[in-house]
């Protein structure tokens, strides 16, 4: 370490900081971690601490369990009630005893619950991903990020992953299969939220950009049906977006193609959104995209823009950790605070920038721009 770096390092600059110092300097030694467990008013907290800690530790573990039951249809099978481990064993074609375990370590996890008689059946979280195929689509998924996890040391210093980066570049630019229907499932989990927060009350026209085969504005199709929808994504995305509304009776949702790192966006709608797309581009990307929107629109135009963002209460895990490191792996974009968006929109021109309540903010956060 540099003499500058050893400076920085140790200089305390608020109250604030020297508290948390001295806090983290007393929780880091041994003699009053053991006089905390000991305590009557300290050891329900050192107890909850000490358990958090590990389950940080122990994280992986949990997630491959959870995999495990996903991908051998454990929540599937439970969906009409409970049922013995011996008939669930023979069904996912494990061993009894090894079955017992997953049933028995999901139980602990709060996905599935157990019940006398050596069976068990589905508890919240199960249900929960039982009713939202897009978090089973995300967790299977999740193989390649865990690959690339696999010597973080690694990731940190490349900068980028090699499977995670290899998938999205090939399912962008060779074929969309793969990106379509993970971003339709996970779409869907947005969708809804978004609508809860901005209802396009006095809308007439909206270009969804990046919009996939479509998962946005089906749903705002069912929402807002005076509305007048199109969606722009790259020609083969479009392909397939055009296959897909048809196949849903979704005509009257028009398909652009183009490209909108180099192409201008469509004129002639007086509302845009951006659906989980901004955070996946670098900064360069983000501010161009964010230009051409301000291009596309008329006076009084507005821009929406619904993703997970960085440092929101209580979803800091998703936005900080989960989607710093995804995208890290991704190779391109980075989760941005809601500051940090609505200065990249007002050096755009936006004039006006709004904060939307979203019910589930780890989902997504959400911003409305205006232009003046």
């Amino acid at each position: 370490m540099t003499g500058g770096a050893k400076r920085s390092a140790g200089r305390l600059r608020s109250f604030a900081e020297v508290y948390a110092h001295w806090r983290s300097r007393l929780v880091a030694d041994p003699r009053f971690q053991r006089l905390a467990t000991r305590l009557p008013f300290t050891r329900g907290l050192a107890n909850r601490r000490a358990r958090a800690l590990f389950d940080i530790c122990a994280g992986f573990v949990y997630t491959q369990i959870l995999t495990a039951c996903v991908r051998l249809g454990v929540f599937e099978r439970l969906a009409e009630g409970p049922r013995e481990a011996a008939d669930i064993a023979a069904e996912i074609e494990l061993p009894e005893e090894t079955a017992r375990r997953l049933l028995k370590a999901a139980a602990a996890l709060k996905l599935l619950r157990e019940w006398p008689g050596d069976r068990f059946g589905l508890d919240d979280l199960g249900s929960a991903i039982l009713g939202n195929p897009g978090v089973a689509a995300m967790i299977r998924h999740h193989a390649l990020l865990y690959d690339d996890l696999a010597d973080p040391i690694a990731l940190l210093r490349r900068g980028a992953g090699e499977r995670l980066a290899n998938f999205w570049t090939y399912a962008r630019e060779g074929d969309p299969e793969a990106y379509c229907d993970l971003m339709s499932q996970s779409q869907t989990l947005v969708a809804e939220d978004v609508l809860d927060a901005y209802d396009f009350a006095g809308r007439r026209r909206l270009l969804d950009v990046g919009g996939g085969e479509g998962a946005f504005l089906s749903a705002v199709a069912r929402r807002v049906p005076r509305l007048e929808l199109a969606l722009f994504d790259l020609p083969p995305v479009a392909a397939r977006a055009r296959a897909a509304l048809a196949q849903a009776a979704l005509g009257r949702i028009a398909v652009h193609d183009g490209d909108f790192h180099v192409d201008s966006l469509p004129a002639g709608f007086d509302a845009i959104s951006l659906i989980r797309v901004l955070h996946d581009h670098d900064d360069v990307e983000a501010q161009a995209l964010l230009a051409r929107a301000y291009a596309a629109l008329p006076p009084g135009g507005a821009l929406l823009i619904a993703e997970p963002m960085a440092e929101v209460a209580g979803a800091e895990r998703v936005g900080d950790a989960y989607f710093g490191v995804y995208l890290l792996a991704m190779g391109r974009g980075r989760p941005r605070t809601r500051q940090e968006i609505a200065a990249m929109l007002r050096a755009a021109g936006f004039s006006a920038v709004h904060s939307l309540t979203t019910p589930r903010p780890g989902v997504a956060t959400a911003l409305l721009a205006t232009r003046a």
